[in-house]
């Protein structure tokens, strides 16, 4: 399955303070506040909506097209990604700008201190879709970006009849009435979380009923609750599947939508796109960073069996 990824590409720098921030603050002095801090650890990890979900979507076997503006810090990642069966062609790089980056530093308490550095991403209004040469393409993500090429995108995708999904999570707020309601009134499908869900319903006025109006199925994850997958034929409750451990949730709603996507681009049914979607995120907590998980086909339908019977619907993934 041709599928296209945009969204946005990014490092991630993770710090660890060993105190707490609160005890070096004053409150006095906060007009002209000058604070370093000595950190113990850094780890930088690959990150971004559109690599992660696209890495996931390799270790199916799949090879999907990431489409996205990056930096001049960007070789290095895009040999991980190639290594992986992801393919960069579309992945343009802007001279004199690094890829987009978050930095965090998280004390003891877990009370953070970050900034985000868009770099590279804020130049993502000038790729356009009418640029592939894929074809067919048989699906498009429109994940979050800037909010400029989202629109941009979602135009695109109506103008050239290109199937997509639409998934603004994080830039909900960043859209105003109209963009929402026109990247949703378009879609295939619409991906979000349960909160965000509660913000499209408050800025546009769609609930489940009126959002299946215009496209096939929305999905909204939970959290370790679960997902809940709305189609016309009905409502299908999703479990979490228990993690062997937690060790980051990172990138756990990108894993979900890799698997998700993967047995929908295989024609299961919506209970079994919804599982494989969460024992993928399972396998994403269970490790460090959004690209931190491993698996072969085999193993992953082996660990799917322990919970549920598919009656040998999976044997379609080892095609690949």
């Amino acid at each position: 399955m041709n599928i296209i990824l945009t969204g946005s590409v990014a490092f991630d720098y993770l710090m660890s303070f060993p105190g707490y921030f609160r005890n070096h603050i004053l409150v006095e002095k906060l007009e002209s506040i000058s604070l370093s801090f000595l950190v113990e650890s850094m780890v930088r990890l690959r990150g971004g909506t559109a690599p992660n979900i696209a890495y996931t979507l390799a270790l199916f076997g799949q090879k999907p097209y990431l489409f996205a503006t990056v930096g001049e810090d960007f070789d290095e990642y895009r040999q991980w990604l190639e290594s992986k069966g992801v393919n960069t062609t579309y992945a343009r790089k802007i001279a004199g700008v690094y890829t987009a980056s978050f930095f965090a530093n998280t004390d003891r308490s877990n009370s953070q201190i970050a900034s985000f550095y868009p770099g590279a991403m804020a130049y993502a209004a000038q790729l356009s879709l009418k640029e592939l040469t894929v074809d067919p393409v048989e699906l498009v993500v429109i994940s979050p970006n800037d909010p400029e090429a989202m629109k941009k995108y979602v135009s695109e995708c109506q103008e050239l009849n290109l199937p997509y999904i639409y998934d603004p999570s994080q830039q909900i707020v960043r859209l105003t009435r109209d963009d929402l309601r026109q990247g949703i009134e378009g879609a295939r499908a619409v991906f979000i979380n349960d909160y965000e869900f509660a913000l499209i319903q408050k800025m546009t006025g769609l609930n489940s009923a009126g959002i299946l109006k215009y496209t096939d199925f929305m999905v909204v994850t939970r959290g370790e609750r679960g997902a809940v997958i709305y189609t016309r034929q009905g409502e299908f409750t999703i479990p979490a599947i228990p993690p062997d451990c937690i060790a980051d949730p990172t990138g756990v709603g990108d894993a979900f939508r890799g698997g998700f996507i993967t047995a929908y681009g295989h024609g299961l049914d919506w209970k079994t796109c919804g599982r494989v979607g969460a024992l993928a995120a399972t396998y994403c907590l269970e490790n460090t960073g959004p690209q931190g998980h491993e698996f072969t086909v085999q193993e992953f339908i082996a660990r799917y069996r322990r919970y549920f019977d598919d009656e040998g619907k999976l044997d379609v993934l080892l095609e690949a």
